[in-house]
């Protein structure tokens, strides 16, 4: 079972490239981040002539989330974090066979110290708590999407520059050591400790060209899970095409 994730940053701009990578990679089950769309104008039918079946959990504009998959969905999604009152389209949480996969966006926080950043920190504590739950429930769990947090200096293509700095600094790497403290553990670190692979790329400056880039998206996989997991990695081609989304697929093999 191939799982990727994609922060597509607009699903009605990048559409064909989602079309495109589909046939290309034969990912079993995708979580999307960045639709931009509300439910009335998600392509689930497009994406059923491709084998794919759709949930998904979108708002005009901005945020949005859905899960694809060739194989069939089974038992309760969830589309917003248990007890947290939030109007934004950031959490979806479907089951396929016997894994749970959970979609996060995590919010991106705008600067160290705002407000955005301290509402940054409580969604992460509610998202913990939610997937404590969810972990006792479904041992087989995936929780994939963008985390809007470098883990550490080598998901950084100049520490020095971003050190403490949104994304990177230690309150939000804390959050997210804290959520992995459940048992969860980063998947593409599972087979790769070298520095100077990324997921982002700002679209200014040639970033990309110039590898200036973050490892901001990520998989995630339960204790039951690490076991069966058997690759991970991170797929460059999409960021190269024309008019790519700033983020480019992350992806776990599971047997």
């Amino acid at each position: 079972m191939k799982i990727a994730s994609w922060n597509v940053n607009s699903l009605n701009v990048r559409m064909p490239h989602l079309v495109q990578w589909l046939r290309d990679a034969q990912p079993d089950i995708v979580a999307l981040q960045e639709t931009k769309l509300d439910d009335e104008r998600f392509p689930d039918s497009q994406l059923a002539e491709l084998g794919y079946r759709s949930v998904f959990c979108g708002q005009k504009t901005y945020n949005g989330v859905a899960v694809l998959s060739r194989l069939p969905f089974t038992g309760e999604c969830v589309t917003a974090i248990p007890g947290f009152e939030d109007p934004q389209k950031r959490v979806l949480a479907a089951t396929v066979g016997d894994v749970r996969i959970v979609d996060l966006y995590v919010v991106n926080g705008e600067a160290v110290g705002s407000a955005k950043f301290e509402y940054k920190l409580r969604w992460f504590e509610a998202v913990r708590e939610w997937l404590r739950a969810e972990l006792a429930a479904h041992p087989n769990l995936v929780v994939l999407g963008d985390f809007n947090i470098a883990p550490d200096d080598r998901d950084v293509h100049d520490p020095k520059r971003w050190r403490e700095k949104i994304l990177c600094s230690t309150p939000e790497r804390d959050a997210l050591r804290s959520l992995q403290a459940l048992g969860l553990h980063d998947s593409f670190r599972l087979f790769n400790e070298d520095g100077g692979h990324y997921s982002w790329w700002d679209y200014r400056l040639a970033a990309f060209q110039r590898g200036w880039g973050l490892r901001i998206d990520l998989v995630l996989v339960s204790d039951a899970l690490k076991a069966r997991t058997t690759a991970a990695g991170i797929d460059l081609v999409p960021r190269g095409w024309e008019r790519p989304s700033d983020h480019t697929p992350v992806w776990v093999q599971i047997d």
